[in-house]
């Protein structure tokens, strides 16, 4: 089975609160014939287009190729998070890659944040950069670590924009007994992902970058040697390039055996409930995005309108189960046990992808091929930044890829064919010590 139509109706997107207020964007048209270009860059979410978008500022000739609609894979679907550092702590990296490479991965990280930020204001996009994110956590153990963990931030990386919250203070900003304590990050923030997504194909076509949407790749012919052209083809076309950049994340459709063992695709689901009113209170007390400590990540925030948009559960089939609302429903009932019967408005289902260590997979599949996936619910700012990386490889200033590049990301145990049925053993480990409270 396609991911890219299990859930989905062609060309459409899912019936999600983002996707209801979303900017106005008309259709690209699809590729038809053959074409030439410099570079081809596969899926029109925020990898790809930030790709584009950088590789048409600096001149190049770039065709951009999406199956459905700009956004509509995990970037137009996600929390709108833009959460700062790579997805794995500071302390992880060090001990896996050292504290010099370590700390160029938290620079780079800041700069995903800042890039994002000001994407939206040099663009003038149709969304908007609001800070602060908090982090729950469910343990006192774990708030301890949280408070260490900033100071260690302030002290070794001088980052001092996380301000260690106690239980009190946490539940000033979050109303639920749910939560020992935490932390609430200044300099992290949240936005309408599919409103910046659609931003970032405005820009990349103002820049001068061909977008083509209705247009799935069913296959790569790459280069076989530097200097030589691939060809990528479509059911109506093909585009001829010297490179290709492929940015598909969760739906990479049997496109690079490479990249599928090492990124898995799995399913998270998301609510919009109505419009709280009075009730925002009850909620939150400030315009800051939150996630928990859970393994399995409960995430949420407010919109524009006060509806409060609440992300949680997972599956790792094709399939999204037949109702979205009580998967969701379920966990924000546990943070949130006066909003049981609240009326839910919007409810939908997204793919994203993850890795074994849960760090980007960062990769040269060929020569004048490159991809960047994998980021493991950690996609708005780095996605964004990995674009960024990959014209600067393609330009010929690959030192800061490299740098990505250098993370170990080991194959799923048994490959494509059996990640699956593994990882669901695996989490289902894990929510079982989210439940028990370990």
């Amino acid at each position: 089975m396609d991911l890219l139509y299990a859930n989905d109706r062609r060309g459409q997107y899912p019936a999600s609160y983002y996707a209801a207020t979303r900017a106005d964007l008309a259709p690209f048209d699809p590729l038809r014939g053959e074409v030439r270009a410099d570079v081809c860059v596969i899926g029109a979410g925020y990898t790809g287009l930030s790709a584009a978008l950088h590789l048409a500022e600096r001149g190049f000739n770039v065709r951009v190729l999406e199956a459905h609609r700009v956004g509509f894979g995990a970037s137009g679907r996600n929390g709108g998070q833009v959460g700062s550092g790579q997805r794995q702590d500071q302390d992880w990296l060090e001990a896996e890659v050292g504290r010099e490479r370590a700390r160029a991965m938290w620079d780079l990280a800041v700069e995903a944040v800042d890039m994002v930020r000001d994407l939206i204001a040099r663009h003038d996009m149709p969304c908007t950069f609001h800070p602060g994110i908090a982090h729950a956590c469910q343990t006192d153990a774990e708030t301890r670590h949280a408070h260490e963990y900033a100071a260690k931030l302030a002290r070794d990386y001088g980052y001092d924009r996380i301000e260690p919250l106690s239980r009190d203070a946490l539940r000033a900003i979050l109303p639920s007994d749910a939560y020992k304590g935490g932390d609430l990050d200044h300099g992290a923030g949240h936005v309408h992902p599919l409103n910046y997504a659609i931003g970032l194909a405005r820009a990349a076509a103002a820049a001068g970058a061909m977008i083509h949407e209705g247009t799935q790749v069913h296959h790569l012919d790459l280069a076989r040697s530097a200097g030589g052209q691939s060809a990528v083809r479509t059911d109506l076309g093909r585009v001829v390039c010297d490179h290709v950049i492929v940015a598909c994340n969760g739906y990479l459709g049997g496109l690079s055996e490479q990249v599928e063992a090492r990124v898995m695709p799995i399913n998270n689901f998301i609510v919009a409930t109505e419009p709280l009113g009075d009730r925002t209170a009850e909620v939150l007390t400030r315009n800051v995005a939150v996630a928990d400590s859970k393994f399995v990540v409960n995430y949420w925030r407010l919109s524009d309108d006060n509806r409060l948009l609440f992300g949680g559960g997972e599956t790792y089939g094709y399939r999204f189960p037949a109702d979205i609302a009580a998967v969701a429903r379920k966990p924000m009932s546990q943070v949130y046990p006066g909003l049981r019967d609240v009326k839910i408005d919007y409810a939908w289902g997204g793919t994203l992808a993850i890795t074994v260590k849960r760090m980007p997979y960062f990769a040269r599949l060929g020569p004048g091929a490159l991809s960047a996936s994998g980021y493991s619910g950690h996609g708005v700012a780095l996605a964004t930044l990995a674009g960024r990386l990959m014209a600067e490889a393609t330009a010929g200033q690959a030192e800061r890829f490299d740098v990505m590049a250098s993370i170990p990301t080991p194959r799923f145990p048994g490959g494509a064919a059996l990640r699956s049925p593994i990882l669901v053993a695996a989490m289902s480990w894990f929510a079982l010590r989210d439940r028990l409270g370990f």
